[in-house]
């Protein structure tokens, strides 16, 4: 069995994060979903947080592509060597220091990396930005079109 590992907040779920997880689905026959603690995500991104990290953990355990999630601080050594996996899935806007001190270890430790793709148009800050835009009952599409109908 082909085990494939990926992260996130997953706050503000929506259509980019299925297609996330259904590209790592792609990849492998288990799916393992790290789910990042409220503490950390709290300290990076202070206004993301719209679930606590047991609501967004319980989203992603209902999902039928997921097979197991835990929830984690930061991505570090200590999670990838106490997490059974084969491949880990990073999306292509994962850069930076600490994502390459992750490649780096899975490729020391057999693991193979993947890249998966972005959604198109959809993202949590942009959700975050329309819900700011959107007066209390009603929906943004209606505030867009002049109002009532």
């Amino acid at each position: 069995m082909k085990k494939v590992l990926t992260f996130g907040v997953f706050d503000y779920f929506h259509l980019g994060h299925l297609n996330l997880l259904r590209q790592c689905r792609e990849h492998g026959d288990y799916l393992i979903v790290g789910v990042q603690s409220d503490e950390y995500a709290a300290k990076c991104k202070p206004e993301a947080l719209l679930y606590t990290q047991e609501e967004r953990a319980g989203m992603i355990r209902a999902l039928r592509i997921v097979d197991e999630v835990f929830i984690y601080d930061m991505l570090c050594e200590d999670v990838m060597e106490s997490t059974e996996f084969d491949v880990l899935a990073l999306g292509e806007d994962h850069i930076g220091e600490r994502f390459t001190v992750i490649e780096n270890w899975c490729h020391a430790h057999g693991k193979e990396v993947v890249r998966l793709r972005r959604t198109p148009g959809i993202s949590s800050s942009a959700i975050r930005e329309a819900m700011k835009r959107t007066e209390p009952g009603k929906a943004p599409a209606e505030q867009d079109a002049g109002g009532d109908r």
